[in-house]
């Protein structure tokens, strides 16, 4: 009887820690994806100077928020972020509209996909 209680404590205590992993990877996601907005609209409205300082606060974020992410995540896709990252960064520097928006797009949708992806239920574990 013990047993049969240990494992079903083990179990739920696993099952609340995805779901927990899963609330907290979406509620980065959502506040990255926020700040990826602001750069947007700045660059969009050619406010180079304000762009480039949202950029460098996206990228803050993104350093404080998925500091904890490798436990949990492929570092491939830690990695494609931070390339994009870095690519943003000098398209905002150089003022080209379309590359900076283009890569700014690819980072949301990579940042999107990881909750989906990481995500417990039953497509995932199936």
């Amino acid at each position: 009887m013990r047993l049969l209680a240990s494992i079903v404590v083990i179990l739920a205590l696993t099952i609340m820690a995805g779901f927990w992993t899963n609330y907290s990877l979406q509620k980065s996601t959502n506040d990255l994806v926020r700040q990826i907005d602001k750069v947007s609209i700045e660059i969009r409205t050619k406010h180079w100077q304000s762009a480039k300082e949202q950029t460098e606060k996206l990228e803050k974020d993104w350093d404080q928020k998925a500091k904890w992410w490798p436990v949990f995540l492929d570092h491939q896709e830690m990695d494609n972020i931070d390339f994009s990252m870095a690519r943003v960064k000098e398209y905002v520097t150089s003022q080209n509209n379309s590359l900076s928006l283009g890569q700014l797009s690819e980072i949301r949708l990579m940042l999107e996909h990881i909750p989906k992806k990481e995500a417990v239920n039953l497509e995932n574990i199936l």
